[in-house]
């Protein structure tokens, strides 16, 4: 096997590693979003614990990474697709994270009634944030580099659903101010899908940057 066949495999593997991540995230993602509506305290406490073993994927990509800088000493775009992993896997936990502090809140108030119908709010920003994880990891294995640009667009929709709930449970908290303590918690679910939306846009930047050596409209490398 030549020394550019051996690369070329293992940036396959590294790709196959980043697709299960990014899947492992999108789990993490729907549990989070179903434990809150259907008050499964159970659930919730699987999507705590789950985010050691994204932890370990992303410790496990970046071995991988660093197996490959260090025996291929890779140049031009080839050191620009490694080095985008690296930061892509980076988002990837921080959503794991976030999944996660989804769940600990919901363990803390699914044992009372809610005082608004997260239903009404929370599958959308779920699934939308969900879909730009998708969508991502799909743009950097096929190389799109609109598809990329579409999920750095689909951002505003996942600020807009943050700003829709936001709204809706401040003005709850105005007419009710005994129900403010859990409003608050339900705004900071909102606030940490919307940041899952954040980093899947910067997932989306790296994606261009491996294909453009651009970030964020700067030319880098």
């Amino acid at each position: 096997m030549s020394i550019r066949s051996r690369f070329d495999e293992q940036l396959a593997r590294l790709g196959d590693s980043l697709i299960e991540m990014g899947s492992m995230v999108e789990q993490a993602i729907a549990d989070a979003n179903r434990a809150l509506i259907e008050r499964d305290a159970a659930l919730a406490k699987k999507v705590a614990s789950g985010d050691d073993e994204i932890n370990h994927k992303e410790k496990e990509i970046e071995r991988q990474c660093l197996k490959i800088i260090m025996q291929q000493q890779p140049v031009a775009g080839d050191l620009r697709l490694v080095s985008s992993v690296l930061k892509i896997t980076t988002d990837l936990e921080r959503i794991g994270d976030q999944a996660a502090d989804i769940s600990a809140i919901t363990l803390r108030i699914s044992d009372k009634p809610y005082v608004e119908k997260p239903e009404d709010y929370f599958p959308q920003m779920a699934a939308a944030t969900a879909k730009m994880v998708a969508d991502s990891i799909a743009a950097f294995v096929e190389k799109d580099l609109e598809l990329a640009q579409g999920v750095i667009e689909y951002d505003d929709i996942v600020n807009g659903l943050f700003n829709k709930v936001k709204k809706a449970l401040v003005e709850l908290i105005r007419q009710n101010a005994d129900d403010s303590d859990q409003a608050i918690d339900l705004i900071m679910i909102a606030k940490y899908f919307e940041r899952i939306g954040d980093h899947a846009k910067n997932i989306a930047e790296w994606v261009i940057f491996s294909l453009t050596g651009m970030h964020k409209d700067i030319q880098v490398m």
